[in-house]
């Protein structure tokens, strides 16, 4: 779901950033100095996982683990992938700094509302094919709306943008049922084992 740069306009990278500015403070606000170590191993796993980039036009796909992400971290998950998209972009030149802040929200936006969404319904459960049902839900749900936003980031920018976007959506239906499955996995795991680690 990274944006490669030079492709977006002026005025969609500004709200790219405001939007990731405002995240990142209240995320930061809300972190409680107990789960900074908690927020960086997250931080981490995400930046490995999303390494394997396959390119979709002016877009790329890859393993994003939003939705384990928003359910561990909450709030956090703006500080959290705006580190590892800052750390790709200058190490390795994944997406770029001038469109970290539009990256930044696409990611961490859709991470935090499959939290918001599906959060409280995961943590309050306690029947295992439930459990499944509603974290393969927030899986696939958070990379669809990923796609959907940087696909309007696209559209923004250039209406000739939009068969790339049709592109990208299409090309990350497979990838939501992956991450579906991952998080059903990871998420079974936690509440098993530690299930305080959910926000």
């Amino acid at each position: 779901m990274h944006i490669s740069e030079g492709i977006l306009s002026g005025s969609v990278l500004i709200a790219g950033w405001a939007g990731s500015i405002a995240g990142i403070s209240y995320g930061l606000k809300k972190t409680e100095p107990e789960k900074i170590v908690r927020t960086a191993l997250i931080s981490s796993a995400f930046f490995l996982a999303s390494l394997v980039n396959v390119r979709i036009g002016p877009s790329s796909t890859h393993l994003t683990l939003l939705a384990p992400m928003g359910l561990i971290l909450g709030s956090s998950v703006f500080p959290a992938v705006f580190v590892a998209l800052l750390l790709q972009a200058v190490l390795f030149h994944f997406g770029g700094l001038l469109v970290l802040g539009v990256n930044t929200f696409v990611m961490a936006f859709s991470a935090f509302t499959a939290n918001l969404i599906f959060g409280k319904p995961i943590k309050n459960e306690n029947g295992k094919i439930r459990v499944i049902v509603l974290s393969f839900m927030a899986g696939a749900f958070a990379v669809i709306l990923g796609a959907f936003l940087a696909g309007a980031f696209l559209g923004l920018t250039d209406k000739n943008f939009m068969g790339a976007v049709k592109l990208l959506l299409i090309a990350h239906i497979p990838l939501a049922l992956i991450e579906g499955f991952v998080t059903s996995f990871i998420v079974i795991w936690i509440k098993r084992v530690m299930p305080e680690f959910l926000s």
